[in-house]
């Protein structure tokens, strides 16, 4: 396997002279589990942990390695290194750090598209899908939704369900796929291109590990059986892994996310709630809050009947949930640098 085929590229080799980091071998994060890493290089995996420099001057959560960063590594047994240089990332996928106000986690980085997977029977929830949208939208990240499970549910059932989510944003790319009978996958697979690297995003029990093994061919994931009771998977994976596909693509599975509380998505609120905000310009006042004002475009809309009610109810709340991290934040310093590849 080439760095290449992991996702290296023109612009990250030019780091690598640039930095003077020639001298080190490259790798790439395929998993992490408390500040234990599994690089993998182009011959072998390493189980790493930082050189002790790195770690005392790391000044946030974004100096660390996440799964998908790359990574200068020297080794120093069969199967152990030392991680000495981060590389910079061209896109950091996060949300929220649980129980941690202000503070972020990176679920992971250096990735083209995201997954996003709803299960169409009891799991789907189209407010929590634009928060998956946001966060996406925030990341320099392309989305596009994959309906699972579909067999549960009728035709008429899924179309509905599309529906509804082109009510509120028709530029969605949208797949359905079964589980069972495996319909749908040769139109995600067409997605799949090489070298480029996809993040699996949802909640647990979506079916994403199942997801990841109709893609690779492989039992790469174990997986759960579905509850009679409540039709929903079993959660399985209990950490982030990235994975080299067959057919070149790279993708990353994820632990099922009970919450996705959004940080700095200032640009993905714009995108994923655009057809809200284009109202603005019908605004009175620059600094409307679109809550209570007089002569504000987004309420008259809405009395109008001509924006979705629960749209914008979601758009307010994910405002507010965005500008209660901002007064909170203990993470500013974001070291991304945005490459075209």
């Amino acid at each position: 396997m080439t760095l290449q085929e992991l996702g290296f590229t023109r612009a990250l080799e030019e780091y690598r002279t640039n930095e003077n980091l020639t001298s080190f071998e490259t790798g790439r994060v395929i998993s992490e589990h408390k500040e234990r890493y599994t690089v993998k290089t182009q011959d072998l995996e390493y189980e790493s942990e930082l050189l002790g420099n790195l770690r005392h001057s790391s000044d946030s959560r974004y100096d660390l390695p996440a799964v998908g960063d790359w990574v200068a590594i020297s080794a120093y047994d069969d199967h152990k290194a030392l991680i000495h240089a981060v590389y910079p990332r061209f896109s950091i996928i996060e949300r929220q750090a649980v129980g941690k106000k202000g503070q972020v986690q990176i679920i992971a980085t250096n990735i083209d598209i995201g997954l996003i997977v709803q299960a169409v029977d009891r799991d789907f929830n189209l407010n929590r899908l634009e928060r998956y949208l946001t966060i996406c939208n925030a990341s320099n990240v392309d989305p596009i939704i994959v309906l699972s499970k579909t067999d549960l549910i009728s035709n008429e059932e899924l179309a509905e369900i599309k529906n509804k989510i082109n009510s509120r944003n028709e530029k969605l790319s949208i797949i359905a796929v079964s589980n069972e009978n495996d319909a749908g996958y040769d139109n995600l697979k067409k997605e799949i291109q090489k070298g480029k690297t996809y993040c699996l995003l949802g909640s647990s029990g979506v079916g994403k590990s199942t997801l990841l093994n109709g893609l690779s061919g492989q039992s790469l994931m174990e997986t759960g059986h579905i509850s009679t009771s409540m039709n929903k998977g079993r959660h399985i994976t209990s950490h982030r892994e990235l994975v080299v596909l067959n057919d070149g693509g790279i993708l990353i599975d994820n632990p099922g996310m009970r919450e996705v509380g959004i940080s700095d998505v200032a640009d993905g609120l714009e995108i994923t709630f655009e057809s809200i905000l284009a109202f603005t310009q019908n605004c009175k006042y620059k600094d409307c809050s679109h809550t209570n004002e007089k002569e504000c475009g987004i309420l008259a809309a809405l009395e109008e009947g001509e924006l979705d009610e629960d749209a914008y109810f979601n758009y307010q709340k994910l405002e507010k949930e965005k500008n209660f991290f901002e007064m909170n934040s203990l993470d500013r310093k974001k070291k991304i640098r945005i490459w075209v590849n």
